[in-house]
């Protein structure tokens, strides 16, 4: 009852927005008198120590002392392994409930999967689908959820995340209704959180929109597309971006820290905090907590198996291959999907940071820290969208190609194994052991939100409120605009060194001004001072908006701490080119190298890193192939 009343609500709200003939505008999240009064000032605190201005992450050193400094007498509330999207989210969502949080990650927040997504914030068109043909009401309330969470999401981190309209082609007038109904359904559930309504196009007006998009191929001819909309994202800025959020709210977040063993109690029956190893300093210290809460996606098997060898696995790793092609592949703003391929997979083709990314795959692999695309993989994903273009498809014309694992769970718990589930699992199977695994990034907020009330239940731990961070944004999100690159282009100017050591000023110019706004939101004048007072206002790379006060600005407000931390997760270099990043190399290294002190052997560790992670992105420069028909 209860869910066909908030279904007709939705439904009612889908067809106000359609009565008003447009997309529905994305307001700030509103107060209910529940959140007033006490609750109110707690969320009107924590927002104005994140909205601050002249806010400061608290450096590396003191996270780390604040670890060290929690020992059996004083203990943390909570301890979260895992610095992803899941596991700064629970750091972010504890900590905002007025908990004494820590967090460390083995490698770089946002190293693994929550880099290599297929950045869209999505519902779950294929899940609403499944719901309908199956009679699924399970699968219709992932869709509920997932589309609430994405506007939830666009909302939270405006600079980093935005509507992207998705094209579908139809080549048989059955495409067509089917998929504009089924779009139009897409709306409907939406209801009150919908971006903008989906609509079809004739064969000239997509080809107007799409000028690539080939109307006729192999015995068919374009009938029309169906264009709908879904979220957009830079997927390792937003991770770190809730990172240091969290820190700023008064989480203590390491990374390049991993746990080594686990701390019991003198029962033996209970976890009660964990033997940590700083990877930068390679010293050890052991940390407590009244709950641990594992978050170390794929490899959270990894992590219960150290406190049971018998445990049963959780996660069905899954491959995602994605491959990045020049920006003339697709056009500005729009996205182009294609429902079923000739094996049945989808595949979609989508502009991103000035470049297309197209992808996906979805195979069995094995859990490895750096995975690699297999060249089967990229071939496959260029034959596919070769079908659709009238762009010839080169393999020489790939940029960079990378494999995500998706760590899709299965509850321990189960009698039935064989259900591997695409929403989240919480479980606790040894006492003060949280684990939160699956799920995907749209849900990661709500995600972190059941994986803190069991580790709240499990560590009978007290909060000041219940769940708060649907009430604010990330670093650099408030107060954010659309139009605040303009401030950076009239009020600042790239100051560049020369080769000779000559100072020269630069033009701020719109590309660069545009993506300081975006990848850094509000702190975005914050680079634009350093690059205009410390003379750092040159390109990283010819071609990328990248400048070199980024990586000073990383460095000491990001905890950048090595040169793939910034080539990966900081900037998108290793993701959208290889060659261009291994050319970036050298100059990245030399300015981390002034901020932290480094000698000549970390400088030459830290470029034979990076060549050796570049090697890992199968673009065209770096990997032997058979280029067959894409030549």
């Amino acid at each position: 009852m209860a869910a066909r009343a908030r279904l007709s609500r939705r439904i009612g709200a889908a067809a106000i927005a359609a009565a008003a003939g447009g997309g529905i505008l994305l307001f700030g999240p509103t107060f209910s008198a529940s959140d007033r009064g006490e609750a109110g000032a707690h969320i009107s605190a924590i927002r104005q120590r994140i909205t601050d201005p002249n806010v400061v992450v608290p450096s590396r050193a003191t996270q780390a002392s604040a670890l060290i400094g929690a020992n059996s007498a004083n203990p943390l509330d909570m301890l979260v392994i895992g610095g992803g999207a899941t596991g700064s989210g629970v750091a972010l969502d504890a900590v905002t409930r007025g908990l004494r949080v820590g967090l460390v990650e083995r490698e770089d927040f946002a190293s693994g999967t929550s880099s290599r997504s297929t950045k869209l914030i999505h519902g779950g068109v294929r899940y609403l689908e499944k719901a309908v043909f199956n009679l699924d009401y399970g699968q219709l309330k992932l869709v509920f959820h997932a589309l609430e969470e994405r506007k939830q999401l666009i909302e939270n981190a405006p600079h980093l995340c935005n509507a992207l309209p998705c094209m579908t082609p139809c080549f048989e007038w059955f495409d067509v209704v089917y998929y504009w109904a089924g779009l139009k359904m897409y709306d409907l559930v939406a209801g009150r959180h919908l971006l903008h309504l989906s609509r079809y196009y004739s064969a000239e007006e997509s080809s107007e929109l799409f000028p690539t998009l080939a109307r006729k191929g192999k015995d068919r001819n374009l009938k029309g597309t169906v264009v709908y909309f879904d979220g957009q994202m830079n997927d390792s800025r937003l991770n770190v971006g809730v990172a240091c959020t969290a820190a700023v709210a008064g989480a203590a977040v390491l990374n390049h820290a991993e746990v080594v063993a686990f701390l019991r109690d003198e029962d033996g029956k209970r976890i009660i905090g964990a033997q940590i190893r700083d990877n930068l300093s390679g010293k050890e210290f052991d940390t407590y907590a009244k709950v641990i809460v594992n978050a170390a996606g794929p490899f959270c098997d990894s992590v219960r198996k150290m406190v049971d060898k018998e445990a049963r696995s959780m996660i069905c790793p899954s491959s995602g291959v994605h491959v990045v092609l020049p920006d003339y592949y697709s056009p500005e703003g729009m996205g182009l999907i294609v429902p079923k391929t000739k094996d049945g997979r989808v595949v979609f083709m989508l502009p991103w940071l000035g470049r297309t990314v197209a992808g996906t795959t979805d195979s069995n692999t094995d859990i490895t820290l750096l995975p690699e695309p297999h060249e089967d993989e990229i071939q496959f994903i260029l034959d596919a969208i070769s079908d659709y273009l009238t762009v010839k498809v080169r393999r020489t014309d790939v940029l960079s190609a990378w494999s995500g694992i998706r760590p899709l769970a299965t509850d321990p718990s189960a009698k039935n194994t064989e259900s591997i589930s695409r929403d989240h699992v919480v479980c606790e199977d040894y006492p003060g052991l949280v684990t939160i695994t699956g799920g995907k990034w749209t849900t990661y907020r709500s995600m972190a939100e059941d994986a803190v009330n069991a580790a709240i239940k499990s560590g009978k731990l007290s909060p000041s409120s219940k769940c708060i961070t649907q009430y604010f944004r990330i670093i650099g999100g408030d107060g954010w605009d659309p139009s605040s690159f303009t401030v950076l282009a009239q009020q600042y100017v790239r100051m560049k060194k020369t080769f000779s050591g000559k100072v020269v000023p630069g033009v701020m110019d719109t590309a660069v001004a545009k993506h300081l706004s975006h990848a850094y939101g509000t702190m975005a004048e914050r680079v634009a001072a350093i690059a205009q007072n410390e003379h750092m206002g040159k390109r990283l790379a010819h071609g990328y908006p990248y400048l070199e006060a980024e990586v000073a600005y990383c460095a000491r407000h990001e905890y950048c701490e090595s040169a793939v931390d910034f080539i990966a997760r900081r900037s998108r270099l290793a993701f959208l080119d290889t060659d261009a990043a291994g050319r970036a190399l050298p100059r990245i290294i030399e300015i981390l190298a002034a901020e932290h002190n480094w000698d000549k052997s970390r400088k030459k560790e830290e470029l034979e890193k990076g060549k050796g992670f570049l090697e890992t992105f199968k673009s065209s420069k770096n990997a032997q192939f058979h280029d067959g028909k894409h030549e």
